[in-house]
């Protein structure tokens, strides 16, 4: 028979090892200060941790002025190819005999 064994541990005591991708909750993502176990973490998109509101709101807006340009980025790519799609088609000339 197995002996029952009594455990005394806190869940961070048995925290698995951060995945690929995925940040540790030991630092801020942005000024990678320290986070201590006993202070506030301040949480963005789910699994990123800040050390204050100051720095999750300056990643919020450096996602947000990211997102913007990707955005302007794309409507650019779109309008160039609908451009050339109409440069294209205006090569193409019909002979009617």
């Amino acid at each position: 028979m197995a002996a029952s064994i009594a455990c005394s541990f806190f869940f961070f005591d048995t925290e698995r090892l951060a995945e690929a991708g995925m940040p540790a909750l030991d630092a801020c993502a942005l000024c990678t200060k320290p986070l201590a176990r006993d202070s506030d973490i301040f949480m963005y998109r789910g699994d990123t941790p800040f050390c204050s509101e100051e720095c999750r709101d300056e990643q919020m807006q450096l996602d947000a002025v990211r997102d913007r340009q990707a955005a302007r980025r794309l409507r650019q790519y779109a309008s160039g190819t609908e451009a050339r799609r109409g440069h294209q088609e205006s090569r193409k000339v019909s002979v009617v005999s």
